[in-house]
């Protein structure tokens, strides 16, 4: 009989995998629309991947506990007649550390989160929140990207979204705040808004737009998201809103 602990990691990881799978759909559904755009099918090969992992995790807990508990009764005493005693298993005693060791153990520094080697970051030592800049006119990205890390974040920019999906794939968890421009190329913002929720329901995204049509932006208001702001970018709105935003994300978490 599996615990309670297992059962809320098994049903924690089906819904993900459930969630990875429509992800997949949704990928599969573009590439057949948008023939030719071969960025659909790296991403939708990549959840694939993920998927696969994630079932192959699924099905090692639950044999492995279905392994562990048919033990445990096999190793149980079976009445007051039993010809045998169940010892416990050996208990391995690791050697002693020598002076040198113990002293490495003592000053090795305590492992900190890192951004893969690929993925350059702006004030990579900022003492701020890590953040998302996803925008494709290099100049506008160039200048709001120094305005945030004057201000103390770190920041990586991406210049298309399927950039972004990558990148939030690989760091979601790392990700203070995604500032999401609404006109991409090949993938709106509305669209990228979408996937971005489907890696993560809860994602902290600001849309950033000159112009964008309003019953898009209400919806995605209903989905969740956090706030709007407009272009040109000026340092008191756009710092202003990031800095409420990450707050308020804080207090939910709270």
């Amino acid at each position: 009989m599996l615990d309670q602990q297992d059962l809320k990691w098994i049903a924690s990881t089906s819904t993900e995998l459930n969630s990875i799978l429509q992800q997949v759909a949704r990928y599969c559904d573009l590439a057949r629309r948008h023939k030719g755009e071969h960025n659909y099918m790296d991403l939708m090969a990549e959840r694939v991947e993920v998927a696969t992992k994630t079932a192959q995790s699924l099905f090692d807990k639950v044999t492995t506990q279905i392994l562990v508990k048919a033990t445990e009764k096999a190793k149980a005493p079976r009445g007051p007649h039993t010809p045998f005693t169940v010892l416990p298993p050996p208990v391995r005693v690791s050697p002693a550390p020598t002076k040198t060791e113990t002293a490495t153990v003592a000053t090795a520094p305590a492992r900190s989160t890192t951004v893969p080697s690929g993925i350059p970051v702006k004030n990579a030592k900022g003492n701020r929140e890590l953040l998302l800049l996803i925008e494709d006119e290099a100049e506008v990205a160039e200048l709001a990207a120094e305005m945030l890390a004057e201000e103390g974040y770190k920041v990586i920019v991406a210049h298309d979204g399927f950039d972004a999906l990558k990148i939030y794939e690989k760091l979601g968890k790392q990700i203070g705040l995604v500032i999401l421009d609404f006109f991409l190329p090949v993938m709106d913002g509305d669209a990228v808004f979408d996937e971005l929720r489907g890696l993560n329901p809860h994602v902290d995204v600001v849309l950033s737009s000159g112009f964008a049509e309003q019953s898009k932006i209400s919806a995605m208001l209903g989905q969740g998201l956090r706030g709007f702001i407009p272009k040109p970018y000026t340092r008191d709105k756009l710092l202003g809103q990031v800095r409420s935003t990450l707050d308020s994300a804080r207090q939910r978490l709270g």
